[in-house]
């Protein structure tokens, strides 16, 4: 039997049409908004109050960055119609996979769901990056479509905003790099039992699960399809895993369980109300000594340009990104300080990928 990892794999033609859409998208975060820093560099920086939503207005009277947000909206649509020609191949093998584990039950780790749960706004209502559907959608109780359609678009949207990590489809992405940030900053990081917050389909917790193979691995994620995907993956991959849905801001865990706890694009879809209430609760897990260490998008407003400002809120308005600006606008290290973290023992770096950076940021527990 073929090993699920090879039952994901784009045709001919759907690896072209992805490819188009790739190339669609790579043009229109590079030449095209390189072309709007030109437009405000010769036109608008004069007319610049220092109020960014001034300037986005000034902006929006130019048809080139009309045309721009046109092609940003449509190369999203195309992304998801173009993975979504693939998922629908391939879900049918998926589901059977996911009806065998059901049926004869986790041979490595564990799956745990709470159909009661309350989902948290903006995420709980709204099409994050306008997948279709978003997150929860299911059209049967076991359905894998959004997970499928998620998992699939990750790296091809990562390259064409040149932080590509040349990961196949389903191999963690990220997680190799924040392990080598996170062995260098904590060498003696040697934890007992991990949890990897916002876990989305697990593809990223298996890469930490791999990177500390002695560990115990939880992944706690609001959607449940995510986790079935997720915990599928895992199985199949033999590898250990205890996933658990819920709340990352009010976890089910007691005080002090874990020595590691990760996360990888979480806080930017989030809110100013819960991401506070994540980095409390993630202190209030950390057995004394454990690392809090995250990874998410470098695009804060102190160190990017004013065209890049405007282009980042236009995702808010537009491209299912609710939390963009906010993330951006927030002070990290004075979250986490004020969450309770010792300010000596916070960091907040900006590591080097592709063509651009990432942010990593987090704290240790004092002992």
């Amino acid at each position: 039997m073929s090993h699920i990892a090879e039952i994901y794999r784009a045709d001919h033609d759907e690896a072209a049409r992805q490819a188009f859409v790739g190339a669609l998208k790579s043009h229109v975060n590079g030449p095209m908004e390189a072309d709007l820093a030109k437009l405000y560099d010769e036109k608008l920086v004069k007319r610049d109050t220092g109020e960014l939503d001034e300037v986005i207005a000034l902006f929006e009277q130019e048809a080139q960055y009309r045309l721009w947000g046109s092609a940003v909206y449509t190369s999203q649509d195309l992304l998801w119609e173009s993975v979504g020609q693939t998922v629908d191949r391939v879900r049918p093998e998926f589901d059977r996979r996911w009806q065998a584990i059901k049926e004869s039950g986790a041979t490595y780790g564990s799956l745990s769901l709470n159909p009661e749960l309350n989902l948290p706004e903006p995420i709980g209502s709204r099409e994050i990056h306008r997948q279709p559907g978003g997150y929860f959608h299911e059209v049967s109780p076991d359905d894998l479509t959004s997970p499928l359609l998620y998992f699939s678009s990750v790296e091809l949207y990562r390259a064409a905003k040149g932080l590509g990590t040349n990961a196949k489809t389903g191999e963690p992405g990220m997680a190799p790099l924040m392990l080598k940030v996170m062995r260098e900053k904590f060498p003696q990081l040697e934890p007992k039992r991990i949890l990897d917050l916002g876990c989305g389909p697990g593809t990223e917790t298996l890469g930490f699960a791999r990177g500390f193979q002695e560990a115990e691995m939880h992944g706690l994620e609001l959607s449940s399809p995510f986790l079935r995907f997720a915990h599928l993956w895992a199985e199949e991959h033999g590898v250990a895993v205890h996933y658990r849905q819920g709340n990352a801001a009010a976890t089910p865990y007691p005080d002090g369980h874990f020595d590691l706890i990760v996360s990888h694009i979480l806080f930017h879809e989030t809110s100013h109300e819960i991401l506070p209430q994540i980095m409390q609760e993630a202190r209030r897990l950390l057995a004394p000594g454990g690392v809090f260490f995250n990874a998410d998008v470098a695009y804060q407003t102190d160190r990017i340009t004013v065209p890049k400002q405007v282009t980042n809120a236009w995702q808010v308005a537009y491209n299912g990104e609710p939390f963009w600006r906010g993330f951006a606008e927030t002070d990290v290290r004075e979250a986490m300080r004020v969450a309770g973290f010792d300010n000596e023992r916070i960091f907040a770096d900006y590591v080097p990928l592709g063509s651009g950076d990432y942010f990593m940021f987090g704290a240790s527990k004092a002992e």
